[in-house]
């Protein structure tokens, strides 16, 4: 075994395309020159599979790829980020998950998106002998695994296995009652401040991480953009400032910040330092485009957090 930290990340994994700067579609068969146009491993696992291999962690990396071209691409990409790829299925008659991503001026990106496959994992595709030996598996789009997310989340309770996740689609409250059964064993719940408060009907971040805890999460840490991110608890909150940046696109900062907060997690770091380098990874990520953007380790982000805080 590595001696460095195992980590799997299981859930979604998408392709994106980013097309930078798009402030209007041309209508009907009208065109538009843009800065630049490239693709990128993403998803809610595969993203943050991303940089905990860049902080210095074993990363393996669990979801379900068509069999098609989009798939080939995407495992080329995540193996060359140095993310362990063997442990994703792959399924014939559905494509692989992808995202068209018009990149605003402000770094702002709405979604074209296709689910595809992700939502075609089994049991059987599960490595449970190498989650067991996990020090955190990072649960990313939950709804996606409804069927099978409580086994997998209570094995991990069971064997000592740190949990976090993150949920790819937009809140409401029904959701939250359709994937309570994997949440209730998770110990660290990394939504956005829209999907915290949407999820649980609530008007601001912290009645939206406590009313979480209430159901049964183990913790929040919920990101709010420019504003940083709090770390809610039972015992309260702490917010945590965001860095001062030059955003170019915010594709995959929730997946970063989720890395980050994994290993500052694993390096024994409270949480509200372990949000720090958090912040610190998914402002790297930032200042270029696609959820692989930034050439940084752990050190080089720590020294980043510390130079602009």
């Amino acid at each position: 075994m590595s001696e460095r930290p195992l980590f799997v990340t299981l859930g979604a994994h998408v392709l994106d395309v980013h097309a930078k700067y798009v402030e209007a579609i041309p209508e009907g068969q009208g065109s538009a020159l843009l800065e630049e146009i490239r693709i990128s491993p993403a998803g809610a696992a595969g993203g943050t599979a991303i940089t905990l291999a860049k902080l210095g962690g074993r990363v393996v990396t669990v979801g379900a790829l068509g069999s098609d071209d989009l798939g080939d691409v995407l495992i080329a990409m995540l193996g060359r980020l140095g993310v362990e790829t063997d442990r994703l299925a792959r399924k014939d008659g559905v494509q692989t998950s992808a995202s068209v991503l018009p990149i605003r001026p402000g770094g702002e990106r709405p979604a074209l998106h296709v689910i595809g496959a992700n939502a075609s994992l089994t049991r059987d595709d599960v490595p449970w002998d190498l989650i067991e030996q996990a020090d955190t598996l990072h649960l990313g789009g939950p709804e996606f695994v409804m069927e099978i997310g409580p086994e997998i989340m209570g094995f991990c309770r069971e064997h000592g296995v740190r949990t976090t996740a993150d949920v790819l689609a937009d809140g409401w409250p029904e959701l939250l009652d359709m994937i309570m059964p994997s949440l209730e064993h998770v110990d660290w719940l990394l939504p956005n401040a829209d999907q915290a408060m949407k999820l649980t009907g609530t008007s601001d971040v912290e009645s939206a991480g406590h009313a979480l805890i209430e159901r049964g999460v183990g913790a929040c840490a919920i990101t709010c953009g420019a504003d940083g991110s709090v770390v809610v608890t039972a015992d309260g909150a702490e917010r945590v400032p965001a860095l001062d940046i030059e955003v170019v696109d915010t594709t995959g900062c929730g997946d970063a910040y989720s890395a980050g907060f994994i290993r500052g997690l694993s390096l024994g770091r409270e949480p509200e330092a372990a949000a720090r380098l958090a912040t610190a990874c998914a402002a790297l990520v930032a200042q270029g485009l696609g959820s692989d953007a930034g050439d940084f380790d752990l050190d080089s982000a720590d020294n980043f957090a510390h130079a602009r805080s």
